[in-house]
């Protein structure tokens, strides 16, 4: 029972402990009512999945958080070195994906590399058009 005791406290500390950022995750309409505020979006998806349409929002920045590969999807390896070509890490960002898994992980890589005001917006693209929200699409070329 004393090993059983020692392992659950060892948990507890290590849960409390750990060094590992906690990602708050927002639902879209929080999401949209932090970047009417000024936040700025992020959208990790590929390049083809945010030219057929994305968040409308000012100055959306489309860095893909995994590339997609003939043997499957692959981390940028420059994401972080893309993200701080345009954001400072005091900025506020709220990041988004297609449906609000990946942008876990971009999150946590973003608060594990200093940035202070992350917020992954849960849901996703997905979400964001699901709610009838503001989407942006290109021009249909003539």
């Amino acid at each position: 029972t004393w090993i059983i005791l020692f392992c659950e406290i060892l948990l507890i500390f290590l849960y409390f402990f750990s060094s590992e950022p906690d990602v708050v995750t927002v639902d879209v309409h929080r999401a949209k009512d932090l970047l009417r505020s000024g936040h700025r979006y992020i959208d990790v998806r590929a390049v083809e999945d945010f030219n057929i349409g994305h968040v409308d929002v000012e100055n959306p920045l489309n860095i893909p958080y995994l590339f997609n590969t003939p043997q499957g999807r692959v981390k940028n390896p420059q994401f972080l070195e893309q993200i701080l070509s345009s954001c400072k890490k005091d900025d506020h960002l709220v990041v988004g994906c297609q449906s609000g898994g990946r942008s876990v992980y971009a999150s946590r890589d973003l608060l594990n590399a200093d940035f202070r005001h992350v917020s992954n917006m849960g849901g996703g693209y997905a979400g964001w058009v699901k709610n009838g929200l503001g989407v942006k699409k290109p021009k249909a070329e003539l």
